[in-house]
């Protein structure tokens, strides 16, 4: 299926995908540690949570920074700088005697894990065929999802025996991979041919809202990354609560039900990279933000554990799903000058308003219920279809500039 994809494609893709997954890796990892951290630095609950809140700014700050640092001076060399950065300063948290310190540390290392997402997407986009772009983009948003099930299943093994000092000296590893794969890579053909011409006028920011058809293409992409990231926080952070509460869940067993909502989330992005290839980037959008509706209404109506189980993949696959197309629908809207700083400043923007995710479910939780606070995210999702119908244009097989 993917015979016209050449080894550098391969490469790029890996590569991309490896930096992904040091991000999903890095962050699930945190949150498992933070009980252990909190007792071994005497930190209170306010400041462990900070060091989660922290990061993500940091990842807000080093996307736009790094995504206009690449567009100007190339993918492969600053999503190097943007591994060292992570790798250094993840090390030194090992090292870390108290709050201020860690704090200090894990800020930077966010701000080295924020740039891995737009470049890699721009970076694979560029080096794979329009035909195949989605199926790549797809490939890439697949990498989080291994990070966070890697996360997931060696952090329990892993944290008794070596301790969370321990546990960030590995998360220095994937970058040496990642570090390795790019040390073997060129700046795509379509970056360099670029850079030979004439420098732009206009910064790469100011190329997102350019002229009014651009600004409507960014405005609509924010409301589906916001959608997508409000709906993915606000699933994952309260769904081992919902489970324990509403059924007596242990640990344990909320784990495996999320790990099976994972499981389908992964399924969704694989399977939606070949949609988009084959029917194009609005129908797969709106076939998905139409299934996250329904499965979402349906899984807030169930009462029995194991229908809940498969619902909860379902719901998996449509709510997270399109994760696989942004990448694509991104680096084919905007010229390559602009690519990655497209790709990080629009996701990010997304990524803070879908921050809010967890806080306003929790408040909707504590004044009525888990049902209605699951049934208000499926609203959400009928506005995610308005804007890809009047906002988002069809772009599938379209050459990149």
């Amino acid at each position: 299926m993917t015979h016209n994809v050449d080894n550098y494609g391969w490469k790029a893709l890996l590569g991309s995908a490896v930096g992904y997954a040091m991000d999903g890796f890095d962050l699930l990892i945190l949150g498992f540690m933070l009980s252990a951290i909190s007792a071994d630095l005497a930190l209170t609950p306010a400041q462990g949570g900070s060091l989660v809140t922290w990061t993500l700014i940091g990842a807000v700050a080093g996307g736009i920074i790094f995504g206009a640092l690449s567009d100007k001076y190339g993918r492969v060399r600053v999503l190097t700088w943007t591994i060292v950065l992570f790798a250094v300063f993840t090390g030194l948290c090992a090292l870390a005697q108290g709050y201020w310190d860690l704090l200090i540390y894990r800020t930077i290392a966010g701000v080295g894990l924020g740039g891995e997402f737009g470049i890699g997407m721009a970076l694979a986009a560029e080096a794979w065929p329009a035909r195949h772009r989605a199926k790549a983009s797809s490939y890439v948003a697949l990498g989080w999802q291994v990070g966070v099930l890697a996360a997931a299943l060696l952090t329990p093994l892993l944290l008794p025996v070596i301790g969370w000092r321990g546990m960030f000296l590995v998360g220095i590893f994937p970058a040496f991979i990642a570090w390795y794969l790019r040390a073997r890579l060129h700046e795509p053909e379509i970056f360099i041919r670029k850079q030979e011409q004439e420098k732009p006028a206009q910064s790469s920011f100011k190329l997102l809202v350019k002229d009014s058809k651009t600004a409507k293409v960014s405005a609509g992409i924010v409301v589906l990354t916001s959608v997508q990231n409000f709906g993915y926080y606000g699933i994952m952070i309260w769904l081992p609560n919902f489970l324990s509460k509403q059924f007596g869940f242990s640990l344990t067993k909320s784990g495996l039900w999320t790990a099976v909502t994972i499981f389908g989330m992964m399924a969704g992005i694989w399977i939606f990279g070949r949609l988009a290839d084959k029917l194009g980037r609005k129908p797969s959008f709106l076939i998905f933000q139409a299934g996250a509706v329904i499965s979402i209404i349906v899984y807030s109506q169930l009462t029995d554990p194991t229908a809940m189980l498969f619902a909860g993949a379902a719901l998996g696959a449509f709510v997270n799903g399109m994760m696989g197309g942004y990448g694509a629908l991104m680096s084919e809207a905007y010229p390559t000058e602009a690519r990655a700083t497209t790709q990080n400043v629009l996701f990010n923007l997304g990524r803070a308003v879908g921050g809010f995710g967890p806080v306003v479910v929790g408040a909707i939780v504590s004044i009525y219920s888990f049902q209605i606070a699951i049934a208000f995210l499926a609203l959400i999702y009928v506005l995610d279809m308005l804007a890809t119908i009047f906002l988002i244009p069809e772009l599938k097989g379209t050459n990149l500039e």
